[in-house]
């Protein structure tokens, strides 16, 4: 088969790009291992980082549950909804690109093969100049309640640009 003959139309294909352009990336800070397993990987509480595309300054670290065994090493295992979060300001906090949409979500990862994942979503507390990050797990289906809460309180006078 041809590698520039794809059954993926190009305008999906463009798509992809874009989402992925547009997606915060998370960096791997550490891990610990929670449960010994025999074969395949050990689970584990994984916490990686990533920054706020629309916020500079503005970096979150998530802690979550990560599944090993045979099915985690393969990357058929689905991860439990256990996940927390933090975000600080890390320097000086100025946007980026568009103004700020009330509620946006500002970063996903998968954890299971296809039907989970993780997502955090920035809401804005206008009154109180404060950027509120929301960590949750949802699927297809049935997502969970199980969810993680933090708040970034931005400098007095630095007013947040809104839609």
């Amino acid at each position: 088969m041809n590698p520039l003959h794809s059954s993926i139309p190009v305008s999906g294909l463009l798509l992809g790009l874009l989402l992925a352009a547009s997606a915060a990336h998370a960096q791997a800070i550490g891990e610990v291992d929670t449960v010994f397993k025999l074969f395949g990987p050990d689970h584990k509480i994984v916490v990686e980082a990533f920054d706020d595309p629309k916020v500079k300054g503005v970096t979150c670290y998530v802690s979550r549950a990560k599944t090993g065994g045979i099915k985690g090493g393969l990357g058929l295992a689905e991860d439990t909804s256990d996940a927390s979060i933090e975000c600080k300001q890390v320097g000086a906090v100025s946007f980026m690109g568009d103004p700020l949409r009330q509620q946006e979500v500002v970063f996903t990862e998968r954890t299971s093969l296809v039907f989970k994942k993780l997502q955090v979503v920035r809401m804005v507390d206008k009154a109180r100049n404060t950027l509120v990050y929301l960590s949750y797990s949802d699927r297809v289906i049935e997502g969970s309640p199980d969810n993680s809460i933090t708040a970034v309180t931005l400098p007095t006078g630095l007013a947040i640009p809104m839609r």
